[in-house]
């Protein structure tokens, strides 16, 4: 299709070659509306890569055309916008209509490798499930996601992407007026556990065996043909779901608002709302203003996580149950629900494995790991800066074990931990230059810090982007060590420590 526009000339008119299936499901799923339009948009920024996969014409996005497209004045060719009812666990209570209160699905789109794709606006204004909300959304909250889940994405970790963030030109009331935007998301769908959860309340059995086939044909191709596909389908929600939180806990990543209506069926991360990375290293770590319990916290993610797939299960238990009895569905759902533990530390182990330079797959493992990071949280070490130091050790000499142990409060407790991780890659067969670089690949050297992203968000809201454009930058190639940019690695400062992260909304 992006070759035939060409061809033909009609590029301009069909920037976004929208190829809609959401829209063709029943009514009830959703309610269409068109984004309010904003004063004065201006371009901030567009991701040029993720735009050239996406086949859209870059030129066109820059144009006064594109960004009236990218701000919601303007409704491209081809688009049916709508927003997506859903429910949702909220802090474990139960809300029985959620939905976007702020976004606006603009259509879908393929790629050059033929995937298929949403395009949607966030902080597009009011929609029928905006509550009493103005559907809007800050500068501030727009730059965060677009930092947070571009570096997610150059760390290969499954996330929704920012193709373009406009300013609106105009201010949005919260504890005070501030400078609103709009972020263009990206995403394999915006489908939710909470959607599952709203037609599961409404006891709407055949919304829900739709929405199960679709997804299944949308994002489990595979599963299309198999006997028990909703048994499979199960399956394969959790597995992805496992191996997403262990590689959010492999980088010291906290969402933040795990809520069921943030978690995506297709295994993506999604909604960085008070998200944060860990500097310091501790099990109980959060940032979150609403999370005054701690129920999102660092280590309560997987517990959390395995929770979110018990909600879902019994959303698909009516569906289970047509392909055996009810007793036996129960039965299969509780298995598989109590098997996610089980899932989750083979991903995890993987994951750390690679990170402290194991191939081999030992029983002992694991303890060594979870030793080394009760001596980290004990010793207020560094989360990233750990790992990455821990890469440039020697198997057999312990000349640049400083690097790694000023990092701890008390160094000898690096260094009794660094004696069993010694005699364990002696069972290893590869030199230190081979795990050096096997390693390297699993730690990064840059991550988001909380307290940088704060200081481009304040130059932002001055009208200086320069810091936001340096590192988006940055952050596109978090395992390369370049110049000019040790100062991304840095730690905060005692008067830089961010406390808290705050919610979008």
């Amino acid at each position: 299709m992006y070759v035939e526009a060409l061809k033909t000339g009609n590029l301009m008119k069909t920037a976004f070659l929208f190829d809609n299936s959401y829209v063709r499901l029943p009514e009830r799923f959703f309610s269409r509306c068109a984004p309010s339009p904003v004063r004065m948009p201006s371009l901030i920024k567009i991701n040029f890569a993720l735009a050239y996969e996406l086949c859209l014409e870059i030129d066109y996005l820059k144009s006064p055309e594109g960004v009236e497209v990218l701000s919601g004045n303007h409704l491209p060719h081809g688009s049916e916008p709508v927003s997506m009812v859903y429910a949702g666990h909220q802090f474990g209570s139960w809300v029985q209509q959620l939905g976007d209160g702020r976004a606006v699905l603009l259509g879908e789109v393929k790629s050059r490798h033929s995937k298929r794709y949403d395009i949607q606006l966030k902080g597009a204004g009011r929609t029928p499930y905006s509550r009493m909300g103005d559907g809007r959304s800050g500068l501030g909250p727009v730059l965060r996601e677009y930092i947070v889940s571009e570096a997610m994405a150059a760390l290969g970790i499954p996330t929704t992407r920012a193709l373009a963030a406009v300013s609106s030109g105009e201010y949005i009331l919260r504890e005070r007026p501030i400078p609103g935007a709009i972020l263009t998301r990206v995403a394999e769908s915006h489908i939710r556990v909470g959607t599952f959860q709203f037609f599961a309340a409404h006891q709407d059995i055949e919304a829900l065996t739709i929405l199960s086939e679709y997804v299944i044909e949308r994002h489990f191709s595979n599963l299309c043909e198999v006997s028990k596909p909703y048994h499979r389908f199960l399956e394969a929600v959790i597995d992805r779901q496992a191996a997403l939180i262990a590689k959010w806990m492999s980088v010291g990543f906290i969402h933040g608002v795990m809520n069921t209506d943030n978690v995506s069926i297709a295994g993506e991360t999604i909604d960085y709302g008070p998200c944060a990375f860990m500097d310091t290293f501790h099990y109980h770590a959060k940032y979150s203003s609403i999370d005054s319990t701690g129920r999102y916290s660092y280590s309560k993610q997987p517990v959390v996580s395995q929770w979110n797939m018990a909600c879902f299960a019994q959303c698909l238990l009516p569906l289970i149950s047509r392909n055996s009895s009810q007793e036996s569905a129960l039965v299969f759902v509780q298995e598989a629900i109590r098997g996610y533990s089980d899932i989750y530390k083979m991903y995890w182990l993987k994951e750390m494995r690679k990170k402290i330079g194991l191939v081999l797959e030992l029983n002992e493992d694991e303890l060594l790991i979870n030793d080394l990071l009760k001596r980290m949280a004990n010793n207020r070490a560094d989360y990233t800066l750990t790992f990455l130091n821990l890469c440039k050790l020697f198997a057999a000499s312990r000349d640049n074990d400083f690097i790694v142990n000023e990092l701890f409060d008390d160094p000898n407790s690096f260094d009794g931990w660094a004696f069993r991780w010694r005699e364990r890659l002696a069972l290893e067969k590869y030199s230190d230059t081979e795990r050096y670089h096997l390693m390297r690949k699993s730690n990064p050297c840059l991550i988001p810090r909380n307290h940088q992203i704060e200081s481009v968000i304040q130059s932002g809201v001055l009208g200086d982007y320069g810091p936001f454009e340096e590192i988006v930058d940055a952050l596109s190639t978090p395992f390369e060590q370049k110049p000019n940019r040790e100062h991304f690695m840095a730690p905060p400062r005692p008067h830089e420590i961010v406390q808290s992260t705050f919610c979008g909304t």
